[in-house]
């Protein structure tokens, strides 16, 4: 293809965890190359706020998931989801038509596999990246007919077919381990005390209603214990626990300045999404509880990944309350053990993922990198 410039199509979407990888990877494409960038996304997911926050163009389509769970409402929007794929398709249709893309990337999520699907169909190459040990429907359902793969976690190679996948990690924004803070300056951003041991609690970018009930259940342990807290609690659960605010706790909806989380923190609480790759960087010590209402279960997969390398402890949602507090002071006392994880974790880490993918994807498109 020359040094003409590219013009590529990217769609991943529904949580963070799809999302800011799919940044990553124009942002890395960018620094290798001229490119015109696209975004699809799931009209009234998190991607139509996220993506154009980072500069980048987005388009929504009327996509949704399968509605699990036996109620009148999900019956009704099952029963329409077959109209929803054939509208979201003819929009795709439309899309390509108009932009010509000479790639489509996606990292899953519900707008992908209309996406993609169709780019496929109008004979446009597509590569896929893949954050779960166990893949997701949208990207097995996709892989045969892409012309790379990029999996996050050796595990995952075994459930493709394909003969082109690599193991590069899961991409990660540069920018993120650029410009790292000092531990001095983020304690005075979160104004905590530098000599107490500090954790920081998040259920991901939407918020996890079992980890916050069960850390408001025993925080006064937390805090005799003389821990201190940063709470991520998600923007819906925010109204529910913003009253336990105070010196030694801090609580937020939502958290731009991570830097700072991770220049402060010595344990993370935390879902086992795409966090997971950030605290393979900073060598974070975790206790993770996989979300159960994901697709197959896939963060159980990811946290059993790293539980097997002696990186995380790992809980369950119904163990949750009785456990995951004592969890934490026992583990946050343990200097050896911590120690030892935070290793295991930093072994984890692929800090060049998103670079590698760029430079595997432009390989492939025979564009040459001057």
């Amino acid at each position: 293809m020359g040094n003409k410039k590219l013009k590529i199509l990217v769609s991943g979407g529904g949580t963070g965890g799809h999302i800011f990888p799919a940044i990553a990877i124009v942002e890395a494409l960018k620094k290798q190359a001229d490119i015109n960038v696209l975004f699809v996304g799931a009209k009234g997911r998190m991607e139509m706020e996220k993506v154009p926050a980072c500069g980048y163009e987005i388009i929504g389509l009327p996509i949704a998931g399968f509605q699990r769970g036996f109620t009148l409402s999900n019956f009704i929007k099952n029963i329409l989801l077959p109209l929803k794929v054939l509208r979201s398709l003819i929009k795709v249709m439309g899309i390509i038509n108009k932009f010509k893309p000479d790639a489509a990337i996606g990292t899953g999520g519900y707008a992908s596999a209309p996406t993609l699907k169709m780019a496929q169909w109008m004979g446009i190459p597509t590569f896929i990246q893949e954050q779960n040990a166990l893949p997701g429907k949208t990207n097995l359902f996709l892989s045969s007919a892409a012309k790379s793969i990029f999996v996050s976690y050796e595990e995952s190679k075994k459930y493709f077919t394909h003969s082109d996948i690599i193991y590069t990690g899961n991409a990660i924004r540069e920018s993120f381990l650029e410009n790292i803070v000092s531990r001095e300056e983020a304690f005075h951003f979160f104004k905590l005390n530098p000599n107490k041991k500090t954790i920081f609690i998040t259920g991901g970018s939407l918020g996890a209603k079992a980890i916050n009930e069960a850390i408001a259940d025993k925080i006064e342990l937390l805090l005799a214990e003389d821990i201190q807290i940063i709470w991520h609690t998600g923007k819906t659960h925010y109204e529910n626990y913003k009253h336990y605010e105070n010196d030694r706790c801090k609580v937020h909806d939502f958290i731009y300045e991570m830097k700072m989380v991770y220049a402060v923190c010595d344990l993370v609480v935390t879902r086992a999404g795409g966090v997971l790759f950030e605290l393979f960087m900073m060598g974070k010590p975790a206790i993770v509880l996989p979300s159960p209402y994901v697709a197959d279960d896939h963060q159980t997969s990811n946290a059993e990944a790293l539980v097997k390398r002696n990186a995380a402890i790992m809980l369950k949602d119904p163990e949750s309350k009785e456990k995951l507090v004592p969890s934490i002071i026992e583990l946050i006392k343990d200097e050896e053990r911590m120690k030892a994880m935070s290793r295991e974790m930093l072994i984890l880490a692929k800090p060049h993922a998103a670079s590698e993918i760029a430079k595997e994807i432009l390989s492939k498109l025979e564009y040459h990198i001057s």
